[in-house]
């Protein structure tokens, strides 16, 4: 199994060495081309509008919604939830593959990101926290049916799954806990083979 990290923006690299530690081959994507060649995908934080625009060239955007609606797994952080989401505050367009509407910077401005601890779902294993870091993070505003909250910072859902799908708000990757790349792994290695 391939795992391919969008390297187009955002800490893309924290996470390629996360995976390669983890036991992972990892490719950086910034084509359809390079998606193409991975199993399964990391979406990184970084700024989302800016984002969508870098995938426009190559069809890399059109080719992406058809993977993830094809059924590959996905870890998406951050701004990789708000290209993700359903529907986006203040409206801008999004892939509308994970069932969230989110508000985008919905924590403040860069001054207040802010590092807080995230209750994880017993699933998640123990301890029963980890540490987020929100980086001028959105907050995701109602689910749908299928998505499963697997962690809060305090009522509201920060760690997601809807099938296939993996999103958390914070950056997982600017921490020591693994927990989330290795449900991402878990995830990615149940449709594969």
């Amino acid at each position: 199994m391939v795992c391919g990290v969008l390297a187009l923006q955002g800490a893309w690299d924290a996470h390629r060495k996360i995976l390669q530690d983890l036991g992972a081959e990892v490719r950086s994507v910034r084509t359809a081309a390079e998606l193409g060649e991975v199993d399964c995908l990391v979406i990184p934080g970084g700024e989302s509008t800016a984002m969508l625009r870098l995938m426009e060239p190559g069809r890399l955007r059109a080719r992406l919604v058809e993977r993830v609606s094809a059924g590959m797994a996905v870890l998406a952080t951050c701004a990789g939830v708000i290209l993700l989401a359903e529907r986006v505050a203040p409206e801008q367009e999004s892939l509308g593959l994970l069932a969230v509407a989110v508000e985008r910077n919905a924590y403040g401005r860069q001054v207040y990101s802010t590092i807080d601890q995230v209750a994880l779902a017993p699933r998640m294993g123990e301890p029963s926290l980890m540490e987020g870091v929100f980086i001028r993070a959105p907050r995701i505003t109602s689910i749908g049916r299928k998505v499963a909250v697997l962690g809060r910072l305090r009522d509201e859902p920060v760690l997601v799954r809807q099938d296939r799908i993996i999103g958390a708000t914070f950056h997982p990757e600017l921490t020591a806990d693994r927990r989330v790349h290795n449900l991402f792994l878990e995830t990615a290695e149940e449709g594969h083979g």
